[in-house]
């Protein structure tokens, strides 16, 4: 899905200050001599709204329903770190991208997945996202690559930052109503660099959930 086709979106996500590799722009607000930003935030229960998911299909470990369609390809191109909380976090913010997608494929922002794998200010971003899309009368085809990923643990123990470059040149927004693909030319707009706040669930074993999200678009140190 490209920026430059679908301006509605666009305006959409920055108005929020949120962003997404198809749909928004932003800054990154962190760095790497800082302390990890959002480390000493607590992660919150699962929404009770979130619609329960009943398909078995692209269950994960967390008994969690991701799947996607066949034509909605995320690739992450990651190598796990030794740290045990850090592998673990970096897995879930692979399925915090997946719960997003998932939600734009299903036409709903309170899906379980969503709820599951974001908290706080990470929620907020996935429900704008998934709104923007299904606002825009979008879903999404083709392959979004995630690569060059780096983690970094807080001192608590219970924060990890994972920080990754994403491609979108070959993912693209489809028309729900005429299923007419938008392309564009590959650019530089097609790159973004992506820091996540992830915390520990407290009273879920191994699961990690998105509780802020950082992005800096047009990112040349990504291509």
């Amino acid at each position: 899905m490209k920026r430059r086709s679908l301006p509605v979106a666009a305006a959409l996500v920055a108005s929020a200050a949120l962003l997404l590799t198809a749909c928004g722009g932003g800054d990154d607000r962190s760095s790497d001599n800082d302390k990890i930003a959002g480390a000493d935030q607590g992660s919150a229960t699962p929404s009770e709204t979130a619609e329960s998911s009943a398909a078995p299909a692209g269950d994960n470990s967390d008994g969690v329903d991701l799947s996607l369609p066949k034509d909605m390809n995320l690739v992450f191109d990651w190598d796990k770190p030794k740290n045990e909380n850090e592998a673990a976090a970096m897995d879930d913010a692979a399925n915090f991208f997946r719960a997003i997608y998932r939600g734009v494929d299903k036409r709903t922002a309170k899906d379980a997945a969503v709820a599951s794998y974001s908290t706080g200010g990470g929620l907020k971003y996935a429900q704008t996202q998934i709104k923007a899309w299904i606002d825009g009368g979008w879903t999404a085809t083709g392959t979004l690559r995630h690569y060059d990923v780096t983690t970094r643990s807080a001192e608590n123990g219970t924060s990890v930052e994972v920080a990754f470059c994403a491609d979108s040149s070959k993912f693209y927004g489809k028309e729900i109503k005429t299923n007419k693909v938008l392309t564009t030319e590959p650019s530089i707009e097609d790159f973004d660099y992506y820091k996540l706040i992830m915390v520990k669930y407290p009273t879920a074993e191994g699961l990690w959930q998105a509780s802020k999200v950082f992005v800096e678009t047009k990112a040349a140190k990504c291509q």
